[in-house]
């Protein structure tokens, strides 16, 4: 696994706690929308709709192009890459802490009730 510098998961996670960003999310997991189709169902204006498209080009969610006028949002095939990683390591070692906790029941002798 690629070492992340702290800051990049901080931006990660930080881009991730917002219900609205998390919309966003979900919406771009269909494909991509430009900055208006990405406005339409919230309940925020616009300016804070860039916003948060600010914090989840800057967390490496989302990559943006801009054509013409109108400036599209897609998902970073990557976005999520580290993160998995990460969390797969920490199952990892918390599976073989529960593993040696097993072996170490198994050598205990059983007490029998009389």
């Amino acid at each position: 696994m690629t070492a992340e510098p702290p800051d990049h998961f901080d931006r990660l996670f930080q881009a991730l706690v917002d219900p609205y960003r998390r919309g966003f999310i979900e919406r771009l997991a269909k494909g991509p929308a430009s900055v208006t189709e990405l406005a339409a169902p919230a309940d925020v204006g616009l300016p804070a709709v860039l916003k948060h498209l600010r914090v989840l080009e800057d967390g490496g969610i989302v990559a943006s192009e801009k054509i013409g006028r109108v400036r599209t949002y897609r998902i970073r095939a990557d976005a999520f890459a580290n993160i998995n990683q990460w969390i797969g390591q920490r199952q990892a070692d918390m599976n073989a802490a529960f593993d040696r906790l097993a072996v170490l029941m198994a050598e205990i002798p059983e007490e029998k009730d009389h």
